[in-house]
């Protein structure tokens, strides 16, 4: 398919899939969001005419690797929806097929890193600011109606947009510094019917200073658009006391995490959880680190514009 000559008549339809939904995630979309789906893939497809936004444009694909990947983050923020008995059944069986996401456990205890401790004015979250359970896992009880995400580094909105369309009581900024890509997503927002969502056009590094993002995100969503090190100095400020960064990665090495947990502690943080997933179609092996913002992120954080990649911590 070629995109310069792609008219909305020639966009074929994504898969339904429905069984693969709920045996992956234990959800499925219901037949409006089926549509927003539908109408995400084919302005993202005219989209690229001129934003180069992203080079998968086979349906399949874009299902598994944009529309799934997006939601394997929040897999446990997702309400279950109901299914017929006939639906149930073979929902049934494909769950006993697939394996669940595996939980890996970190060879470091970063929670206990003694620079968290250290200063006695630091502000600790309590169990009630917290969006994970004691065990480390996302907390399903906690109240969405008041959730606020921010997808930093969006680019063609992903994870933010189907996010925003899976959970439509969720308020989402979808942040990148590329302002044409911002316009053409509060305008696919619009046609989405998202007043959930929004654009915003900045550096990371500036809206991490400004008061009225900083401490202000219960997720902060980020998809491979760095090194581990520099995500968490994007995302640990402006994320609230209990607050959750969640990095989408595909390979996750000790080596990696060795270097995060080095890191953590001097940005209020702890790393929770490190989850791996299958892939329902390729059966790719990808990774979700899930990042617990303890105390409050030290001023100086994040640093100027650019340093931050240029100079990671650690």
């Amino acid at each position: 398919m070629c995109p310069t000559s792609l008219s909305l008549s020639s966009v074929p339809s994504l898969p339904l899939l429905g069984d693969r939904w709920q045996a992956t995630l234990g959800w499925q979309p219901n037949v409006t969001q089926q549509q927003q789906f539908q109408q995400l893939y084919e302005q993202i497809l005219l989209g690229n005419r001129s934003l180069n936004l992203t080079r998968i444009t086979d349906p399949n694909e874009f299902w598994e690797k944009h529309l799934w990947d997006s939601l394997s983050g929040i897999q446990q923020y997702l309400e279950p929806r109901l299914t017929s008995s006939a639906e149930g059944a073979s929902t049934e069986d494909a769950s006993a097929k697939e394996a669940p996401a595996e939980t890996v456990s970190p060879s470091d205890d970063s929670s206990s890193d003694p620079d968290l401790k250290s200063d006695p004015n630091l502000k600790v979250a309590s169990d009630s600011d917290a969006a994970l359970d004691a065990d480390g896992s996302l907390d399903p009880e906690v109240p969405s109606s008041s959730l606020r995400v921010i997808d930093i580094g969006t680019g063609a909105g992903f994870p933010g947009i189907p996010i925003a369309i899976a959970r439509p009581d969720m308020q989402v900024t979808l942040l990148d510094a590329t302002r044409k890509k911002i316009a053409f997503l509060d305008d696919l927002c619009e046609q989405l019917q998202l007043p959930n969502a929004s654009g915003f056009a900045e550096r990371v590094e500036t809206v991490g200073r400004d008061a009225a993002h900083r401490a202000c995100y219960d997720f902060a969503t980020l998809r491979a658009i760095a090194p581990a090190v520099v995500c968490a100095e994007y995302a640990l400020p402006l994320l609230k006391l209990g607050g959750t960064a969640i990095l989408y990665r595909g390979q996750w090495s000790d080596e990696e995490h060795a270097l995060l947990t080095q890191v953590m502690g001097q940005l209020g943080g702890a790393i929770a959880q490190v989850e791996a997933f299958t892939t329902p179609l390729t059966e790719s092996v990808r990774h979700c680190v899930y990042l617990q913002k303890l105390v409050n992120t030290p001023k100086q954080f994040p640093r100027s514009a650019g340093i931050p990649s240029q100079k990671p911590l650690g």
